[in-house]
């Protein structure tokens, strides 16, 4: 695994998305009656395969079961093998429950009856374009703005659980990432020792916070976001009809604590997160009670996204795509920044709270 991960694979023919040329793109949309007419655009997605595409017009609206269907569409391929059909259905009826209550999420088209299609081995579906720029952070009424709505979001996502779709806990994002690093050997040796020592500390700062392997014993779990960054959130201006945020890529929703939708939009030192978090929860606790509580679990959050992300990249090292954006990855240096990194991680499990 270190020598693969040391080098720029060539494109395996038996790479799952090495058939998903434009062609079958296209393919695949007329399979369920939209028609593309050739302006085809590929977007930023490393998980999936998403495209921008721009489809025929003169022949009328092709209906779903509630609109007509836009000139252009987004198609998404997912990924074979990380999700079943029913894990997809449960991301896609969570973003229809959204979309009911009136939050402005971006939900998949309901084409002849299904939201969720098939082609050349692929669940796929297909969302209106929609257009947007990355939120203001900086902006105290955008902040506010988006508090409200993830509690709306969490309002929905407390009324049912997820069946299939997995939680986000200390075994999905700490044990199993480590257990797969270690198996297939994706750490260099002279690294690895002061790897899984790191790791080994933080997970023990993380029981000590009253964390558990298998989910959240004292605090409240609900159905989430589960990514929600601000790449992840589309903004429009106010005057506009729907402006506002709209939220897209429910990809990872699972169950997990409010707090996890709420600590990838902040950054900076802390007195700037601390401002940041006040403006959130000021809008948040307008709609839905948040509970304080759940500060302390920032910081662990934060290291199981570390530790997760570096075996995401691990595992996907056979796509040809991530050496291309990743080149950095793999190296010694690399995992010696991750060493001080959890170890930062671990002196800031250990600081009290982020406060409001």
């Amino acid at each position: 695994m270190n020598e693969m991960l040391a080098t720029t694979p060539q494109t395996d023919a038996l790479h799952p998305y090495a058939c998903l040329t434009p062609d079958a793109v296209l393919d695949a949309l007329a399979s369920i009656g939209l028609m593309g007419d050739g302006r085809l655009m590929a977007l930023s997605s490393y998980e999936n395969r998403v495209y921008q595409i721009q489809l025929e017009t003169g022949r009328g609206p092709v209906q779903t079961n509630t609109s007509p269907v836009p000139d252009g569409v987004v198609a998404k391929f997912y990924r074979p093998g990380r999700w079943s059909d029913a894990q997809i259905q449960e991301e896609h009826d969570f973003a229809c429950e959204l979309v009911a209550a009136e939050v402005p999420v971006v939900p998949p088209l309901n084409l002849q009856g299904h939201t969720l299609h098939h082609a050349m081995g692929f669940s796929f579906s297909v969302s209106a374009r929609r257009g947007g720029r990355p939120p203001e952070l900086d902006d105290d009424e955008v902040l506010e703005w988006i508090g409200r709505f993830l509690a709306r979001i969490h309002t929905v996502g407390t009324k049912q659980t997820f069946a299939t779709r997995p939680t986000l806990s200390l075994d999905t994002f700490m044990h199993e990432p480590q257990n797969w690093l270690t198996q297939n050997q994706a750490i260099p040796l002279e690294v690895e020792r002061a790897w899984q020592s790191a790791w080994q500390q933080a997970v023990d700062a993380m029981h000590g916070s009253g964390l558990s392997e298998q989910g959240w014993p004292h605090f409240q779990s609900l159905r989430l976001h589960g990514d929600c960054h601000p790449g992840n959130i589309l903004w429009t201006p106010a005057d506009l009809p729907g402006g506002g945020p709209h939220f897209v890529d429910l990809d990872d929703a699972r169950m997990g604590p409010a707090v996890q939708d709420l600590w990838m939009l902040l950054s900076g030192d802390r007195r700037q997160r601390s401002g940041q978090l006040s403006m959130l929860l000021d809008g948040y606790e307008q709609v839905r009670d948040f509970d304080r509580r759940e500060l302390a679990l920032i910081e662990p959050l934060r290291t199981l996204r570390l530790v997760h992300y570096s075996a995401w990249l691990a595992r996907r090292w056979s796509d040809p795509i991530f050496p291309i954006n990743f080149p950095w990855f793999g190296t010694p240096d690399y995992w010696r920044g991750q060493v001080l990194m959890l170890q930062e991680q671990i002196e800031a499990m250990q600081e009290a709270p982020l406060s409001v």
